[in-house]
């Protein structure tokens, strides 16, 4: 009986991994702003696609201290950090669509932690996900899995994305909340939170 039970665990883990890179191959590659597709340790700018809604992404410092968080500037112009992606998927070199990604500021900071965002605290007075930079710490999960997000394509608009967390290539079996990334004006800063209304961006190469 435990013998059926093994076999019965190793064929469910092996269709789930056959699922996972059927997926892989069916994902479309994540598009710049030149039509080119986006690669994971390449640095590019993220940006509102639409204008009048805040400038690049940047770090912000929201209390004086470390960490830092993930956010906006305040306008649009050449100010803000750069990103990098990773691909959840050993040996993709290709950011996809609907994938997991880790994403990180190429920036040094006065912080000690990682520049790749995670999920962070929620913020009191609208009870929203912040994006914070740092290493998930739960041990519990592959990845970890607050590390990682993903980009979705904007329906009927070409080279136009959506972030959200919703790592389920990191955990198949896991029942996450998920949520879109979208701006959170605090003390006039503009920070990076899920849980709100989503905010459409582009990415333009560094």
């Amino acid at each position: 009986m435990r013998s059926m039970k093994l076999i019965g665990s190793l064929s469910c883990c092996m269709w789930l991994m056959m699922a996972m890179a059927t997926a892989a191959q069916d994902s479309a590659p994540v598009l710049d702003t030149s039509g080119q597709a986006l690669q994971s340790g390449v640095d590019y700018y993220i940006k509102p696609a639409i204008t009048d809604n805040g400038g690049r992404f940047t770090l912000i410092n929201r209390n004086g201290e470390c960490p830092f968080y993930a956010g906006q500037e305040n306008t649009s112009g050449p100010e803000g950090f750069p990103v990098t992606f990773a691909p959840f998927a050993e040996g993709e070199t290709v950011v996809r669509e609907t994938r997991d990604q880790k994403i990180a500021f190429s920036a040094f900071t006065i912080c000690v932690s990682s520049n790749a965002w995670k999920v962070g605290e929620t913020q009191s007075e609208t009870q929203r996900r912040l994006i914070v930079l740092g290493i998930d710490q739960d041990e519990g999960l592959p990845g970890p899995a607050g590390n990682y997000f993903r980009i979705n394509k904007q329906a009927d608009h070409d080279g136009v994305y959506n972030l959200q967390w919703c790592p389920t290539e990191v955990c198949p079996t896991c029942k996450f909340i998920c949520g879109d990334v979208g701006a959170l004006v605090e003390n006039d800063k503009r920070l990076l939170a899920l849980d709100g209304s989503v905010l459409p961006v582009v990415f333009e190469r560094a």
